[in-house]
């Protein structure tokens, strides 16, 4: 039986502007099942967050790369079931929201980070469910694409 070797840098790199061109990137760790893969500006709008709630979100995308799921991960309604969590925290006033998918046996894809402006209640809004669903199918194809191959 043949040992796996690690990639080399540059079929790492090569993998990495793959996904650059998709507006997916994506986050490996040795201590992790599955890797998480951001798409469009979600991982820069995570990081606008503050320190507090980019730990919160972090730790429950880690849970959930290791086949768990964090006590503030709820299915987003209108999604099917618990195949897309929803992440809420509240911060100094603000509420931020993190949408991410576990559909996927081999990967999580973390949808959309967004703080949550509207005056109407708790629904989400409509952009941002849209948004959300257009980043899903992204995520789908992806993976068929890609990981799948």
């Amino acid at each position: 039986m043949l040992a796996a070797t690690a990639p080399t840098f540059q079929e790492t790199n090569q993998d990495l502007h793959k996904y650059a061109r998709l507006g997916i990137v994506r986050i490996l760790s040795p201590y992790v099942k599955r890797p998480a893969y951001f798409i469009g500006s979600s991982k820069s709008d995570l990081r606008a967050f503050p320190k507090a709630v980019r730990h919160v979100v972090g730790h429950a995308i880690y849970m959930a790369q290791n086949g768990a799921k964090h006590p503030d991960a709820k299915p987003l309604k209108g999604f099917g079931g618990a195949g897309v969590l929803e992440v809420i925290d509240d911060f100094d006033g603000n509420t931020y929201r993190t949408v991410y998918t576990v559909r996927f046996e081999e990967a999580i894809y973390v949808l959309h980070a967004f703080q949550k402006k509207s005056k109407t209640g708790i629904a989400t809004a409509k952009s941002d469910l849209d948004l959300i669903k257009l980043r899903l199918r992204q995520a789908e194809n992806d993976y068929e694409l890609i990981i799948r191959k």
